[in-house]
């Protein structure tokens, strides 16, 4: 059996996550002993918001994501996270 490192401690969040970006987490976790769990009471971490736009583009998008197969607010929030990234 492979000899595991210890998880370091961290001191926020932010911290943790660029500790993970960069760590092989199989040198930490022993994954052949996990087990599937769920989490029913999870909350979503995403902010509904209220934004008025022209029907006429509603429906664009609506049209748009059918053809895409996707939900049209997935659509919305790929458009804003695309917009943001230029």
């Amino acid at each position: 059996m492979k000899k595991l490192k210890k998880i370091p401690k961290f001191n926020s969040e932010q911290e943790e996550r660029e500790f993970w970006q960069k760590a092989d987490s199989t040198e930490y976790v022993d994954y052949s002993s996990a087990t599937r769990v769920r989490f029913p009471n999870l909350k979503l971490t995403a902010k509904p918001i209220t934004i008025r736009l022209p029907e006429v583009l509603i429906e664009r998008v609506k049209v748009r994501a059918h053809r895409m197969d996707i939900p049209y607010q997935t659509l919305v929030k790929q458009l804003i996270y695309e917009g943001m990234a230029k």
